[in-house]
């Protein structure tokens, strides 16, 4: 049986966040964004802010530009997105934005932000034991190594210099790459270029109300941090969160899954860069060799990833 061209199913509409970053090449978007999301633990750390109230405000600040871009998108693609999965997987996304911000001032926001790397390794063992998502060879060789270089860039062996904590805050940031896991597993399951701004937009409110349940019991959620405080706050929701994530997400499906990866690296290398030069941190030999054999591991994962 021919099938003619009006027979075959039409893809689902585009967003407007989608239907813009087509217009540009997705490699220099990838790097405009990682670059923005690398930002992110410099301006939590200039503002002093707890990791609930850096959690609260960031969410809050994007909330109503998401709100907009979610409308625009509802009516232009006239596809109705899934609530729950998305608000499950801000749950993962708030713990990982608290845990995140406590991590930063105790060990330094380039290793804090290179610690976030153990989710090559979680979200591929929750693919297996709840998606029946068998994991590679590369994965296998890959997650020891990649170990190895969380011990060495969090400073459980050897001296460190990049904050007064370096052993609490690297639990804290494992912690939170755990959490991230959750989000991106979750959040694949329920977004696509049609509802992508949509399902951010529901993970951001569930992520905010983590970090009010994290934070109001233990005294760490700060409603009124005042300025300069609230400056870098805005900074970090709308450059290190609305713009970088959007850039991503609508760059990445465009590339191939190799390219993708290699240039997610600038996250992890752009925040140790940001915070050597723009924060005076100095992380020991030991620890940059942790977070070389961290980023090899992460790109050589990468390649073998299918799209």
């Amino acid at each position: 049986m021919l099938v003619t061209a009006t027979e075959l199913p039409s893809a689902p509409p585009a967003g407007p966040i989608a239907a813009f970053t087509a217009r540009f090449n997705p490699r220099l978007l990838a790097a405009a964004g990682g670059l923005c999301i690398a930002l992110s633990s410099v301006f939590i750390k200039v503002s002093g802010a707890s990791g609930a109230t850096s959690s609260f405000w960031r969410c809050l600040f994007a909330l109503p530009v998401l709100a907009v871009l979610a409308r625009t998108e509802a009516r232009r693609t006239g596809v109705r997105t899934k609530v729950v999965p998305p608000l499950l997987a801000g749950l993962g996304l708030g713990l990982d934005f608290v845990l995140w911000g406590e991590a930063i001032p105790r060990v330094g926001a380039g290793i804090a932000t290179v610690l976030l790397a153990v989710q090559v390794v979680i979200v591929p063992v929750l693919a297996f034991l709840f998606l029946t998502e068998r994991p590679d060879r590369r994965f296998l060789v890959t997650a020891p190594v990649l170990i190895a270089g969380i011990v060495l860039a969090g400073g459980f062996i050897g001296a460190t210099m990049t904050g007064p904590d370096p052993l609490l805050g690297a639990l804290a940031a494992l912690a939170a790459g755990a959490g991230y896991s959750v989000y991106l597993l979750l959040i694949r399951l329920s977004s696509g270029p049609s509802t992508q701004v949509r399902s951010l937009l529901l993970a951001t409110l569930s992520a905010g109300a983590v970090a009010v349940a994290l934070g109001v019991p233990f005294g760490r959620l700060d409603f009124a941090p005042g300025w300069p405080a609230l400056g870098w706050l805005v900074a970090l929701s709308l450059i290190g969160q609305v713009a970088g994530w959007l850039l991503i997400a609508g760059a990445l499906p465009r590339m191939p899954s190799a390219t993708g990866a290699a240039l997610m690296l600038l996250q992890p290398v752009g925040a140790v860069v940001f915070g050597i030069v723009l924060l005076g941190e100095q992380p020991s030999v030991l620890q940059l060799v942790g977070c070389a054999v961290v980023l090899a591991a992460v790109c050589f994962a990468g390649r073998g990833a299918r799209r």
